[in-house]
């Protein structure tokens, strides 16, 4: 039986919803939206007991991570499943600077498979641990900001907090 801790994280961008398993973070959820936790976590870990923990281990990079310390989570241990694909998209997030982005272009380029950009795309939106796995710093091939699950509004706040934006485009989130 697994047993999935979740905790409340209040942020900059909003209240944030943080899931581990065995202290390895597996979801990461954006208050508001309209997708129940619970319910994809039991998708993978069908016998899962849920247990709310107060200020978990777990969250202290992340909230180190929003009072400034923006490598806080580079090596915050996370598991977001996915297929084998998925999973190489993922890894490869994680390894985008602080401060910089890419296109989807390019990191299907990095991934060796240049042509497999909608893939990218789609592996990017599906990702599980956002802000974790940083897949606020893709964005399009022409510099705009495109697509984020938790709305171009947190994907422009963590930017400019990551210094990938000029301060006048950094928008504070509302």
């Amino acid at each position: 039986m697994a047993r999935i801790e979740g905790a409340a994280v209040d942020s900059p961008i909003g209240r944030l919803g943080v899931f581990a398993h065995e202290g390895v973070v597996v979801f990461l959820e954006f208050e508001g939206r309209d997708v129940d936790p619970r319910e994809t976590l039991r998708r993978r870990f069908p016998d899962s007991v849920f247990s709310d923990v107060q200020r978990p281990p777990f969250v202290e990079p992340l909230l180190r991570y929003f009072d400034g310390d923006l490598r806080a989570i580079d090596t915050l241990p996370c598991d977001p499943g996915g297929t084998p694909f998925q999973a190489r998209v993922w890894k490869a997030l994680r390894t985008i600077p602080v401060g910089s982005t890419w296109c989807y272009g390019e990191l299907a380029r990095r991934l060796g498979d240049p042509k497999a950009v909608r893939a990218v795309g789609f592996a990017n939106g599906s990702n599980p641990i956002a802000v974790v796995i940083p897949c606020h710093r893709v964005i399009g091939s022409n510099g705009t900001l495109v697509g984020y699950g938790g709305g171009l509004e947190r994907k422009r706040w963590l930017l400019g907090h990551e210094g990938a934006l000029p301060p006048e485009q950094a928008d504070l989130f509302p």
